[in-house]
């Protein structure tokens, strides 16, 4: 039996799928195409894992620093102590007569108000600089803030009960997300634990730390250390629930000192905003929704001229969070991070736009 007969394998007798591949693309296998997912914008959450890892540093120190006698003063030995060594004016010397006044002078002069001045000045200047980084990367106060406004955010889908609207339904990356009141299981009991812990830690910067945690640990506290961290606690729990941003914004001397010196510094670190590109901002969230507004702790709102973010913390998290609406744009994010002349035409941009 004669084998069938196949006609020569050429260009014409191929199959391929594309009738004008060319022999040489015929003998090529075919290609698979991988689907490769959007990739997050470069950087995105670095900036907040750094600035968590400050928080939880300094919230470290703060705790400690009395237990290791780095800052406290002991009232009970009516001095301070500083780095591991007692810290004394000399008053006692001038008390029992062993120095003169000229020299209790100068000792106050250079024990006390020398190393105020040198470090409030040292502080006043990085905020002059750079703002309220102090607030937004290191507080231990502000650490709380935000911790419970989370969780009251998932609990009713405000981050304060002083707020009027739920902030809106979907996340930066657009992803809906909705509240559960079961959440409010947490608010409160975090509240409470945040301010026993404060009070306890307050009471070691007073108190020989080793009697604050031994008494603690064995329940005895004596009259007054009860008073004290009951009255403590009690308040410190209607702060953290409903006066936390007004501390920040109205009470808080520290924050209100690095406010007065970022805001008369027109080169200072600002939070700019692309007026050019504004339109962008309608397709920032569903139903024109602000993810930026949504994302400031301080209830602020980031695209506004300086004078009106008088408290920004230098947080970070509205630039992180344009950054994520923003990031099919090709153009990038409409809020970066400013300083020196751009920091100027910045806020002329918002001056031009109002006089328009």
């Amino acid at each position: 039996m004669n084998a069938p007969h196949l006609p020569p394998l050429t260009p014409a007798t191929l199959p391929v799928s594309d009738p004008g591949a060319d022999w040489g693309e015929a003998r090529r296998p075919a290609r698979r195409i991988i689907p490769i997912a959007s990739a997050k914008p470069a950087g995105h959450n670095r900036t907040q894992k750094k600035r968590i890892a400050f928080q939880l540093a300094f919230l470290a120190l703060f705790v400690l620093a009395p237990v290791f006698d780095l800052f406290r003063y002991d009232l009970d030995a009516g001095h301070a102590w500083l780095f591991g060594m007692e810290w004394r004016l000399g008053l006692d010397d001038l008390v029992a007569g062993r120095i003169s006044t000229l020299e209790a002078g100068w000792n106050v002069m250079f024990r006390l108000f020398l190393p105020i001045f040198v470090g409030g000045g040292a502080f006043l200047w990085v905020a002059w600089k750079w703002g309220r980084v102090y607030c937004g990367w290191l507080c231990p106060h502000f650490s709380v803030v935000e911790t419970i406004n989370k969780l009251m955010q998932r609990a009713s889908g405000k981050p304060s009960v002083w707020v009027k609207d739920p902030l809106p339904p979907w996340k930066a990356d657009g992803t809906p997300w909705r509240p559960d009141a079961r959440w409010w299981g947490a608010v409160v009991p975090a509240a409470a634990f945040f301010a026993f812990l404060w009070a306890i830690v307050f009471l070691s910067y007073l108190l020989p730390p080793a009697e604050v945690y031994g008494n603690l640990f064995g329940g005895e506290f004596t009259r007054n250390q009860t008073l004290f961290l009951s009255a403590a606690t009690i308040v410190l729990t209607l702060e953290f629930l409903f006066a936390r941003h007004l501390f920040c914004r109205y009470v808080c001397a520290v924050g209100l000192f690095q406010s007065l010196a970022w805001i008369n510094n027109r080169d200072a670190m600002v939070v700019g905003f692309q007026r050019k590109r504004a339109a962008d901002c309608a397709s920032c969230l569903p139903d024109r929704q602000s993810a930026c507004d949504a994302a400031c702790p301080m209830r602020l709102s980031p695209r506004n001229i300086k004078r009106l973010m008088f408290t920004c913390t230098q947080c970070a998290q509205c630039v992180e969070a344009c950054e994520q609406s923003q990031r099919d744009n090709p153009q990038g994010p409409l809020l970066h991070w400013v300083s020196g002349e751009a920091a100027r035409q910045n806020e002329a941009g918002f001056r031009s736009g109002k006089e328009r």
